[in-house]
Order: structure tokens, then C-alpha cells, then sequence
């Protein structure tokens, strides 16, 4: 029973520190793009309120890319809880068969959608609204 916990272990390490990325990452697209925003307002320049779009989108994306990952590596979780304890072998392959599909399904998930969503929201408020 132990290899079978030690693998486990191992799938689930990876899974924590997707899920530690993925929240770093929207800590540092709140303080980006909030940046970008107090500089155009100091400026006074449009520009930078616009500029806030490139990090809000890439950190989306980036962010659907660990949420895919971190399912792909839960299906595995799944897959060795449910392997025989003779059979467990370390393997830490996942499957990343039609990856855009999986990357497309995660970047819109309703958390994601909400989240970065309203970040888009923002931006384009600040950006229509500003004079």
C-alpha cells in the first residue's frame, strides 16, 4: 500500500503547486493590471488603460493552461487510486489528447469566466469611461 500512497502523493504534489500557481497568477494580474490603471490616471494617457488588456487576456489564458493541467493530473490521481497496488509503476504521463479542446474548456469554466471576466469588464469600463 505504501508505493500506491508515494504515487498518489506525487500526482497530488503537482496538483497543489498548479493550483498555487494559478492563484499566484491572479494575485499579479490584480496588482498588473491596478498598475496600469494608476499610471494612466497619473499620465493622464488612454494608452496605458488600454495596455491593461495584453496582461488581463495572457494571464487568462495562462491560467486556463493550469486549470487544464491540473484536471488532466486529477484524472490520473483517479487512475492510480484505482490501480492495483502491483501494478502502480510512478508514471506521471497525463493525457493531453486534444489539448486546445481541454485548454478552451478550462479558460472559459464559470470560475475562470467570472474571475478574468470581470477583469475584461473592468478594463473596458476604465477604458470608455475615461476622459
Amino acid at each position: 500500500m505504501d508505493a500506491k500512497f508515494k504515487h498518489l502523493e506525487f500526482v497530488q504534489g503537482v496538483v497543489n503547486r498548479l493550483s498555487t500557481n494559478s492563484f499566484l497568477l491572479k494575485g499579479w494580474s490584480v496588482v498588473l493590471i491596478s498598475a496600469l490603471f494608476a499610471l494612466s490616471a497619473k499620465e493622464a494617457d488612454r494608452g496605458f488603460a488600454l495596455l491593461a488588456y495584453i496582461p488581463g487576456l495572457a494571464f487568462w489564458g495562462l491560467d486556463g493552461y493550469f486549470l487544464a493541467l491540473e484536471r488532466c493530473y486529477r484524472r490520473l490521481y483517479e487512475k492510480v487510486r484505482n490501480t492495483d497496488q502491483k501494478d502502480i509503476d510512478f508514471i506521471m504521463i497525463i493525457d493531453k489528447d486534444q489539448g486546445s479542446k481541454k485548454w478552451c474548456s478550462a479558460t472559459f469554466s464559470k470560475t475562470l469566466l467570472v474571475f478574468h471576466g470581470a477583469v475584461v469588464v473592468a478594463t473596458t469600463l476604465v477604458v470608455f469611461l475615461y476622459k
